[in-house]
Formats: structure tokens, C-alpha cells, sequence
């Protein structure tokens, strides 16, 4: 049995732009504070380090609302859970805005990512409760357009608005496009609480207890930790390793983004028909194994003229961006629909955990020469090569809820 609450197509697609535009504020909120690093650390006379704080506090917030959120997210309806999260996730963004400290940024910083945390679950855990399996795939496409969007048109112009205002600029932009898009969920969310009585007779504990209790949830935290662990072992140093090694130019860096950012906002929707045809595990799989070459391939562009950098990162921002399409449509249709909430909220604790892990093990994989080069960046990409052959191999121990038992999805149950 499911929860779905199918819609008429012109509302239905309504609901999938305005999760995007929620899930792009939250995206951009995070994205915004690295670019800004050299102004907020000359403003405060604070550390790299101590800036390193503020860029890690939104993602460790987040995860830990997610494992709270976890408790009490399927006893309320989406609509409101959505509205009051969303309306406190503006006002946290406007506080950044008006810091006047580094404490009280941090704070801000803080309380910013206690709610942008649970509403990219959220709005997950929506599209599941809305579309139909066979159309998951190009749901989440659409939804998952909004990280693409924001590397393309979000980073670039909030650095345009903190170099001719100041850096508060970005942050005021974003909490008044919070507001407008308040505005348009309040009218185009359907009310989405079929699955609160499954979990009426649940207590709060006993609610996250069920999720962990089923072995396929437990699966497919295990495949969500592995999708995103392949990168993030690699992206972080990035930059740091086109500075130092490949010899790109700092105003050269924001190409490396453009370029991927505007490839994936094109492919993104091609790869989510695909999941959709061809099957998401299929689908997945290709992509997890695909990925592997501009992953390495990366790590190694050092004495490369610009244009084949640019065309190495293109790629595997496409690849990576591009598994997550079939990837996330796996986890959610891996959800028992009624605790779909409390498994997406769990399922954003874990991976935000699984992104500072990967974070780690590469920087001490990496190391420095006595001139400041970065070496052994390669092997931060084989050990996400690793995880990612690791995710092909779950994906297919996954059962998916909603699959049906013939046709193109048919194949997308739990292997033999």
C-alpha cells in the first residue's frame, strides 16, 4: 500500500518547480559562504580554520535536526512541517544578513542549517508521496535541477551582489526569494497527510526504532552513505589543487563550476528519462561506473592546458550530478511509505555524516610538498572509485515499494 496523492499535470508540475526553488535557497545558502571566505575572514580577523567552522556548523546542524527530525516528522502533515520549517529557514538567512559578529554569524549559521537540513528530506520525501514510481526518476530530475541552477546563476550573481553592496547582499537576496516562494507552497501543496495514521499509534522513539528495524531501510542508508562518499573525498580540494598544480588562475576557478553547473542543468532532465525507460538501477549503475574516469581523471590534469581541465571537470560534474538522478529516486522508493518522512530525515543525517567522513579521509590522504603542491590527490579518487563500485553492488539489494511486478521496473527489485 502507498501514499501517493497524485495531481492534475499543470498542478503537479507547479509542485515540482516550487520544491526546486526550496531546494535551491537551501543549496545557495550553503554554497554562498565558501566564495565568501576572503571577505568574512579580513572582516572578523578570524582563521581559515575558524572560517572552516562556519562553512562545516550548516552541514553538522544539519545532520543532527535530521536524526531529531527523524522522531516526529511522519506524526505531522507535509504541508505545514514544510511551511514552518521554510518560514524559519528564511528568517535563520536573514539573521546571517544582519551578523554583525562571528559568533553571532555562527549562530545563525547554525539555526540556518538545523532547517535547511530537513527540508531537502522533506521535499524528497514530498515527491515520493506525490509521483508515481514509474515518474520518479523525472521528478527528482526536476527537483535535483536546483543544485545545477545554483551553481550556474546563484553562486555568480550572489558574488556579483557581495562585490558591489557588501557580503550581507546574498543573504538578504535569498531570505526575500524564501518569502516568494512561501508564498507560492501555501497555495500549491495539497494537504499530503494520508500517512499519519499509519504512524498515529507510533511514539516518538518508537517511530525511529521501526525505520532502523527494517534490514532494507538499513540497505539503503548503507547505498546512500557509498553515493555520496565516491565524491566527496575529492571535491573539497578542488580548488586548492587547480591553484597549486594544474596552474589555473583564481578568477579562472568559477569556469570549472559554470562549465559543470550548465552541462548538468541540460543533462539532468536527459538522465532522469532515462532512470525512468531503462530502469534506475540499470540506469544508476552505468552512471556509478562512468563517473570513475573524470573522477581520477581530475586528480591527474596538472600540466594540462585549460581547455582540457575544463572538459575533465564538465564531465565528471555531469557524471556525479547525473547518478544522483537514479540514485536518490533508489533510496526513496526504498522508504515503506509510511515512514517514508522519518526515513528521508534519517536518510539526510546519514548522508551528511557520510560527506564530513569522506571529507576527511581525503585530506589525509593528500599531503603537501616542501613548495605546496598537492600530492597523492589520486588516491582520493580511487577510494571514491571504491565506495561508488560499492553503491552498484547495494543498488541491486534494494527493494523498491511501488516497482511493478512487470515492465521496464520490473527488474528493480532485490537481486537473487
Amino acid at each position: 500500500m502507498t501514499t501517493t496523492t497524485e495531481l492534475p499535470p499543470r498542478r503537479e508540475m507547479w509542485l515540482l518547480l516550487t520544491l526546486a526553488g526550496v531546494q535551491f535557497t537551501h543549496i545557495l545558502d550553503f554554497m554562498i559562504m565558501m566564495p565568501l571566505g576572503p571577505q568574512l575572514t579580513a572582516l572578523f580577523r578570524i582563521s581559515d580554520a575558524q572560517f572552516g567552522m562556519l562553512v562545516s556548523a550548516y552541514t553538522l546542524a544539519a545532520g543532527a535536526s535530521g536524526l531529531l527530525a527523524a522522531t516526529y516528522i511522519d506524526r505531522l502533515g507535509r504541508k505545514p512541517l514544510l511551511l514552518v520549517l521554510y518560514g524559519q529557514f528564511a528568517l535563520a538567512t536573514l539573521a546571517c544578513a544582519l551578523a554583525p559578529t562571528y559568533g553571532t554569524l555562527m549562530v545563525a549559521r547554525i539555526l540556518a542549517g538545523v532547517f535547511g537540513g530537513v527540508l531537502s528530506a522533506l521535499s524528497q520525501t514530498i515527491v515520493a508521496d506525490v509521483i508515481p514510481f514509474e515518474r520518479r526518476g523525472r521528478a527528482s530530475a526536476i527537483v535535483m535541477t536546483s543544485f545545477s541552477v545554483s551553481t550556474v546563476a546563484g553562486v555568480p550573481l550572489g558574488l556579483v551582489l557581495a562585490s558591489h553592496w557588501s557580503w550581507h547582499a546574498p543573504f538578504v537576496a535569498i531570505a526575500v526569494l524564501c518569502a516568494a516562494l512561501w508564498v507560492l507552497a501555501a497555495r500549491v501543496l495539497p494537504a499530503l497527510d494520508s500517512h499519519m495514521a499509519a504512524g498515529a499509534g507510533r511514539s516518538l522513539l518508537g517511530g525511529l526504532q521501526d525505520v532502523l528495524r527494517d534490514a532494507n531501510h538499513r540497505r539503503a542508508f548503507v547505498f546512500s552513505a557509498l553515493l555520496m562518499f565516491t565524491g566527496f573525498t575529492v571535491i573539497p580540494y578542488i580548488t586548492i589543487y587547480m591553484q597549486t598544480n594544474a596552474g589555473v588562475r583564481a578568477d579562472q576557478v568559477p569556469y570549472i563550476y559554470l562549465c559543470g553547473g550548465l552541462v548538468t542543468l541540460f543533462t539532468a532532465r536527459w538522465f532522469g528519462r532515462l532512470t525512468d525507460q531503462r530502469g534506475k538501477v540499470v540506469v544508476f549503475r552505468w552512471l556509478a561506473l562512468a563517473v570513475a574516469v573524470p573522477l581520477l581523471g581530475i586528480t591527474l590534469v596538472a600540466g594540462m592546458p585549460l581547455p582540457v581541465i575544463l572538459l575533465v571537470s564538465t564531465l565528471m560534474f555531469t557524471c556525479m550530478s547525473g547518478r544522483m538522478i537514479p540514485g536518490m529516486a533508489l533510496v526513496v522508493s526504498a522508504a515503506h511509505p509510511s515512514m517514508r518522512g522519518a526515513f528521508m530525515t534519517l536518510n539526510a543525517a546519514v548522508q551528511s555524516a557520510s560527506m564530513g567522513v569522506a571529507s576527511i579521509v581525503g585530506g589525509l590522504l593528500i599531503s603537501r610538498t616542501p613548495q605546496g603542491l598537492v600530492q597523492n590527490y589520486w588516491m582520493a579518487a580511487v577510494v571514491g572509485i571504491g565506495a561508488s563500485v560499492l553503491a552498484m553492488w547495494m543498488a541491486g539489494r534494494l527493494h523498491l515499494h511501488g516497482a511493478p511486478g512487470n515492465g521496464p521496473a520490473a527488474h528493480e527489485g532485490p537481486s537473487a
